[in-house]
């Protein structure tokens, strides 16, 4: 079964949600179909379902004929449905996450999600993602996560004490082209981010005109400032 369809993106991205089986070879089958018609595969994600199938959602670009690709996909034995759905960046948009201390990141969070409000309601895209963590090792490990997550532009590092294996995996994520805020806090996390803010609040509210395109804030200007 094809599911209803909307329109095609102007540079031929497209997004599906295939219904199929939990076996091995499928996800191979699917790629295979894609892969004849030339379309590049910028996303996939797969979650269980029920009745032993999965869901394999899959964000595709240079899609020159949807309607014949999905005609294909359906054909497959191991389908039971494809489904054309809006891209995770029309729906979500654009990320802020926000790393650190329960207290710290909660005010971090009050100030960038009452600002993306602001911007959302203009038409951006602008979703806030928060984990609150303890520990040198953890902190590190979801710092590097962050360059791996879809649609992340700009990390914030709330908490009261960062350094060591955490302020290299922030200069990592850097150099992968996450924009990095960090509060004014002890340890040396501050001096490897891109901005340092005192006010939890204010970071918050600045890392979403940071990349808000509704926004005139260029985070370029403000390069290795404290405020």
């Amino acid at each position: 079964m094809i599911g209803a369809g909307m329109d095609q993106t102007a540079d031929g991205e497209l997004a599906i949600l295939v219904s199929g089986r939990d076996q091995p070879g499928t996800l191979y089958q699917l790629t295979r179909v894609i892969w004849e018609h030339r379309a590049n595969i910028k996303s996939v994600d797969i979650s269980p379902a029920p009745s032993g199938l999965a869901r394999i959602y899959l964000e595709l670009e240079a899609v020159s004929n949807p309607a014949g690709l999905l005609s294909d996909l359906a054909t497959l034995e191991v389908v039971e449905s494809v489904e054309q759905t809006p891209t995770f960046a029309k729906i979500y948009g654009k990320r802020v996450i926000v790393i650190g201390g329960g207290a710290q990141v909660g005010q971090v969070a009050l100030g960038a999600i009452s600002e993306a409000d602001r911007h959302n309601i203009r038409g951006e895209r602008i979703s806030v993602d928060t984990i609150p963590l303890v520990g040198e090792a953890n902190l590190a490990a979801a710092v590097r996560a962050v360059a791996r997550l879809p649609r992340a532009r700009i990390l914030v590092m709330a908490g009261a004490l960062m350094g060591g294996e955490i302020t290299q995996a922030v200069r990592e994520v850097r150099e992968q082209g996450i924009i990095v805020i960090s509060l004014n806090m002890a340890g040396s996390v501050p001096e490897a981010a891109d901005l340092v803010v005192s006010d939890p609040v204010q970071a918050g509210v600045m890392a979403v005109m940071a990349i808000a395109s509704t926004a005139t804030f260029d985070i370029r200007r403000q390069q290795g400032r404290r405020y």
